[in-house]
């Protein structure tokens, strides 16, 4: 890249994946988010700065997650990698807790790093570089993270229904929830990594489980974009195809969905967990916090419609 420096703000929202019974390919937006202003320049090495949610713990050099997603990016368009990146993250999004971290670190990367290559600074030549378009926006990011249902939500906003075709090729339906939606993510203390939870799926499972989380998955869509009727919600988040498989390594999350759909709630586990989702309407939300109790963070959310964005975009 050539001389002088550039700096793009992101905004990227947390997300939650499967919500019940769509294993692997529903996913949702949540109004909570992190903030990445990534800059380039010609002084080398890599400086972050992280506020928050892994404040102390995160890689603070080449291996952080958005450096790494950059320079990948900025491979893939065909540049010269920066001699030197500088992030400033204010994260908000809980980490390791199933509320799609790492899905919103990789899409605030390839945003910033395309971002980047709009400006003086990144121009290889007079073609300039490659273009990027949403769609391998979201092909990088799969990639990367290694499956589409949180990175599709965290891009597009909204509820997303996201699935891979025969060629290996991610795609995604963004469709806008009915208003009367209102996601409470109950987040506990204790992490649980998405590795582990998924290693305790089994290779196999029943024609009829899978079946029934067809039918269940179908009727969530329905109920979540027109009909969030409490009856309709508990139905249609059922699911025989991953929380039971995993309630040995979060016996306090597993407890926690079943107290509170014997109370009428629609609760699941939030993607690979440990975190709990329940879709409140104005006749169960007074219902949520008795069930809890003082181990978990309750915290009310907006659905985040406009997914991942740059904010701003800065050259000197």
């Amino acid at each position: 890249m050539t001389g002088g420096t550039a700096k793009a703000t992101v905004r990227v929202p947390a997300t939650s994946a499967n919500l019940g019974p769509g294993f692997d390919t529903l996913g949702l937006a949540l109004g909570l988010h992190d903030e990445i202003e990534a800059e380039t320049s010609d002084s080398p090495g890599v400086e972050i700065a992280v506020e928050g949610e892994g404040a102390g713990e995160l890689d603070l050099g080449e291996g952080h997650l958005v450096v790494t997603t950059m320079r990948a990016t900025f491979g893939r368009m065909g540049l010269p990698q920066p001699r030197g990146i500088r992030l400033r993250c204010l994260n908000r999004i809980p980490q390791a807790r199933g509320l799609g971290s790492s899905s919103a670190a990789i899409c605030a990367g390839i945003l910033a790093a395309r971002a980047l290559a709009a400006t003086p600074y990144a121009q290889p030549g007079p073609a300039g570089p490659a273009e990027l378009t949403d769609d391998a926006v979201l092909a990088l990011a799969t990639e990367i993270e290694g499956h589409p249902d949180n990175v599709a939500p965290c891009l597009a906003g909204g509820l997303t229904v996201a699935w891979t075709d025969a060629g290996g090729v991610p795609h995604l339906v963004r469709l806008l929830p009915h208003e009367a939606v209102r996601p409470v993510v109950l987040v506990p203390a204790h992490r649980l990594s998405t590795e582990i939870a998924r290693g305790l799926l089994p290779k196999d499972v029943p024609h009829a489980d899978a079946a029934a989380n067809a039918g269940r998955a179908a009727l969530l869509v329905a109920a979540l974009t027109a009909r969030p009727e409490p009856d309709l919600l508990l139905a249609a988040t059922e699911d025989r195809l991953h929380q039971d498989y995993r309630a040995p390594a979060m016996p306090h999350t597993a407890d926690l969905v079943r107290r509170l759909r014997k109370a009428g709630i629609a609760a699941v586990v939030s993607g690979a967990g440990p975190t709990v989702l329940a879709f409140s309407t104005v006749n169960t939300q007074d219902l949520i916090a008795p069930e809890v109790g003082n181990d978990w963070h309750i915290q009310p959310l907006d659905v985040e419609t406009r997914g991942a964005r740059v904010v701003s975009l800065e050259t000197r």
